[in-house]
Parts: structure tokens; C-alpha cells; sequence
């Protein structure tokens, strides 16, 4: 069962850094729409509506891996004071509640959405008018990976209240400790203040 939720995270972090490519895309592309429009006065039409389409595929196909990873954002004041099995309990009917009905609902509305988009082959309301319905097929695919990366989410949550400790997860980037950082560089705090004096001249006087 471990190997087949870990396969279920490798393939949502695989799309997730697919994906995270059309950022330099967009970057890119946004680059050189600035430089036409305003160095060789010649903007395109089209430029906005595929900026948008691409943010939109990178936003949606995010959703998959940043669950695999457990970064979604979550109020967790007190939950980080709680034992594993008070977690995993919370978690598993907050699933249960709004996550599962929510994506069901994304991704059949998602589904009859692009349906009809192909139909009728749907574009961009421009000048020079781009296909839109391949995009609009992002939602029903990010939506369903997203419900089977939920589903692992739940087999952990039960998991874990079987056995008291969470399952492993899927390893990737993740952000940086800063104290683990200076024991790393077996640097101190001394040593960062000693030179904070050559940063800030003065900082560390008080008047």
C-alpha cells in the first residue's frame, strides 16, 4: 500500500515540476510582449489571453503536487500542538466533508465545461482569436488528479490513525530551516551580530 501512495505522489510531483516550466514561459513570453510594444511599437492581440492560459494551467496543475507535499495552506495554530492521531482525525473528516464533494464537483463541472467548449470549438474573444478549448480541458485532468492525490491523503489519514504516526511522503524541495542552516555553515548568532556592526554602522548603539 506504501508503494502505491508514494507512486501517487511521484506522479503529482512529476506533473507539478512539468508544469513549473511555464513559468520560464511566461517569464519569457511576458518579456518579450514588453519589449515588442514598447521598443518595436508592434504589441500582439493575442499575448494577454495566452499569458492567462498558461498562469491558469500552471495554477490548476499546481493543485496535485503542492496536496502531495502538504503545503497547502492550513490554520494551523493549535494544530501543530496535536497529537498525529488528533491530526490525522480532523484531517480525515475535513476530507471527507468539503475536500472530496468540492473536487467531485470541480472536476464533473470541469468535464461538461470542456465538453461543450470542443463542441462548439470555443476561441478568445480577439483580433486574432486562439483555440480555447484545449485549455478548458485542464480542468477536468488537474481536477481528477487532484481527487486521487485527496484519496492518498485519506488511505494516510486512516493509516495514521491506525498506527499513530504518519506515512512517509514523497521527498522534494522544501524550505529552507535557518537553523539548520547555520549548523550546517557552523555559523552562530555571535557571529552574525559581530557583523551586523559592518552592515548597519550604529545599529547596534542605542541613544
Amino acid at each position: 500500500m506504501q508503494r502505491l501512495l508514494l507512486w501517487v505522489d511521484r506522479v503529482s510531483t512529476w506533473l507539478g515540476q512539468f508544469f513549473a516550466w511555464l513559468i520560464v514561459a511566461l517569464t519569457l513570453m511576458i518579456s518579450w510582449e514588453v519589449f515588442s510594444r514598447y521598443v518595436l511599437n508592434d504589441p500582439h492581440d493575442w499575448a494577454l489571453d495566452a499569458q492567462i492560459m498558461m498562469y491558469g494551467t500552471l495554477f490548476m496543475m499546481a493543485g496535485a503536487y503542492t496536496l502531495s507535499k502538504n503545503g497547502h495552506v492550513r490554520g494551523d495554530v493549535l494544530y501543530g500542538f496535536f497529537r498525529p492521531r488528533t491530526q490525522a482525525t480532523l484531517d480525515l473528516i475535513l476530507y471527507m466533508l468539503f475536500f472530496m464533494p468540492g473536487i467531485v464537483a470541480l472536476t464533473w463541472a470541469g468535464w461538461t465545461f470542456a465538453q461543450e467548449s470542443l463542441a462548439i470549438r470555443e476561441s478568445t474573444f480577439s483580433a486574432t482569436p486562439l483555440p480555447l478549448y484545449p485549455f478548458k480541458f485542464v480542468i477536468p485532468i488537474a481536477g481528477g488528479m487532484l481527487l486521487l492525490q485527496g484519496l492518498v491523503e485519506v488511505v494516510r489519514c486512516i493509516r495514521c490513525i491506525q498506527d499513530g504516526v504518519w506515512p512517509s511522503r514523497e521527498q522534494d524541495v522544501e524550505e529552507v530551516d535557518v537553523d539548520k542552516l547555520k549548523a550546517m555553515v557552523h555559523v552562530k548568532d555571535e557571529d552574525i551580530a559581530a557583523l551586523d556592526k559592518f552592515v548597519a554602522p550604529g545599529a547596534g548603539s542605542t541613544k
